[in-house]
């Protein structure tokens, strides 16, 4: 039989006096986490288990590419984290939104025993996004080769390598998405934010090892085959424990039903990340690689306080949608409010940490890394803003309210852009920064106003709790 852990026991056991006190109610707050089934318990059980994840790959990907600035230099480092920004920023694109179609539907046919869609669902999307992205791929390495005169050679090579990855980073997309609908955390993000981090440094290691030039393309080299060896990983794990739960059977499709559905969150989801990295890109365009490579690891050093949003968002997207296909509005709402306080405190911590500690973070890459420290400031501004209004972008999306949300990151990237094209040929990295969290502070407020008007969640920690308007 095996042993379940419990908080308050073993507090009970080991401790006592004014200690347990002042423990005693943590381990019952734990203990309710972990073993509720309440959908704010498996939401902040979800998301304990994905900080964890995130915690440990903050930590992972800071390391591997201080390992990588190290082993390359700032100028073949530049080289590196600039296509491979613009592999990530094509990833939504390329496989269509269907990593949030899973997150949307399959909790919802599981829960009216709907199999045969279901199951249609789960190959369906697979078999769409591989397709979607094989094309996409080769019309992004047509388009490099066409256009090879007007960029610099030292991408063209590159770009043309990282590019053979989007299959697999679209696939591996679909992938998380079914396991975060499953409320599989650790499916759901150790294969992107862990194994591959992992599996990069050990190609990198390989690759030294064996005498291979330490530049940019052994770099990409590196991570195109990370990310080919963890997405297939990823792929046989979740088809055998998927196949477990819903034998085979007949299947059912609704492309046209998902595809709706999918556009908008795609605009929503592609703008999202176009926005939290369209500054590397504009730096890339107009600045040298080392000047790319230290932005880059100034953002890369701030990823440790973003990956708390980001383990939030994972565990409450699919209880979003849960509620949301309840029609419990009321218990939406609360727990909505609740979710924006699970992200601002945390990161606000974070941020103070990160500014005490970044002059030594940023000086690990290399000692010309330490001039990105003064952004950090900038930057961290426009972070803690966004914190403290909790996934509200996922709370639209769940409840219908894509084409809107959307819009908002639209909007937010298109300042972005335009303070980028203004800022950075006068104030080079400062105005980058500048425009970065000028831009993201737009996108808070706009999302708290809309939150508000179509939802009825004044979603923000620190406002105070009005009168909410009829949905």
């Amino acid at each position: 039989m095996p042993v379940r852990f419990s908080a308050v026991e073993t507090a009970e056991h080991y401790l006592t006096g004014p200690l347990s006190e002042r423990i005693m109610p943590l381990a019952r707050r734990f203990d309710t986490i972990w073993f509720g089934s309440d959908e704010a318990a498996k939401a902040q059980r979800m998301s304990l288990v994905a900080f964890a994840i995130r915690v440990g790959s903050a930590g992972l990907a800071f390391l591997s590419q201080v390992v990588m600035a190290r082993w390359t230099g700032s100028h073949e480092y530049g080289i590196y984290v600039f296509v491979w920004t613009a592999v990530l920023m094509l990833s939504d694109f390329s496989c269509l939104g269907f990593s949030t179609v899973v997150i949307r539907f399959l909790p919802q046919y599981v829960k009216d025993g709907d199999i045969d869609r279901l199951r249609g669902l789960l190959l369906g999307s697979r078999l769409f996004s591989l397709l979607f992205s094989s094309v996409f791929a080769a019309i992004a390495i047509a388009a490099v080769w066409l256009l090879r005169e007007q960029m610099e050679a030292y991408y063209r090579v590159p770009f043309i390598l990282i590019f053979t990855s989007i299959p697999m980073v679209a696939l591996g997309g679909v992938l998380e998405g079914a396991a975060r609908a499953q409320s599989w955390p650790v499916r759901a993000l150790a294969p992107t934010y862990i194994i591959r981090p992992l599996m990069v440094l050990g190609y990198m290691a390989t690759a030294h090892a064996l005498g291979y030039e330490a530049n940019a393309i052994t770099a990409v080299i590196s991570a195109v085959l990370a990310t080919y060896t963890t997405t297939i990983l990823q792929l046989l794990v979740m088809t055998h424990d998927l196949d477990g739960m819903f034998p085979g059977g007949p299947r059912r499709t609704e492309y046209g039903v998902w595809i709706k559905y999918a556009v908008p969150v795609l605009l929503v989801e592609s703008f999202f990340v176009l926005l939290t990295n369209a500054d590397i890109m504009m730096v890339g365009i107009y600045l040298p690689p080392s000047d790319v490579a230290v932005y880059f690891a100034t953002v890369k050093t701030l990823a440790l306080v973003h990956f708390v949003f980001f383990a939030v968002r994972a565990g409450v997207a699919p209880q979003f949608a849960s509620l949301a296909g309840a029609k419990d509005r009321e218990a939406l709402r609360s727990f909505a409010r609740r979710s924006a306080n699970w992200t601002f405190f945390p990161s606000l911590a974070m941020a103070l940490a990160v500014l005490a500690g970044g002059h030594l973070l940023l000086s690990m890459f290399g000692a010309e890394f330490s001039e990105g420290y003064p952004l950090l400031f900038i930057l961290v501004i426009g972070v803690v803003l966004r914190s403290g209004v909790g996934p509200a972008e996922s709370l639209l999306n769940m409840t219908g309210h894509q084409n809107i949300c959307a819009g908002i990151f639209g909007a937010a990237l298109a300042i972005n852009i335009a303070l980028n094209l203004m800022l950075i040929p006068t104030y080079g990295l400062l105005g980058a920064a500048y425009a970065s969290a000028i831009a993201i502070g737009t996108e808070a407020l706009l999302l708290v106003l809309v939150v508000y008007r179509r939802v009825g969640v004044l979603m923000f920690v620190l406002a105070p709790q009005l009168k909410e308007p009829a949905a």
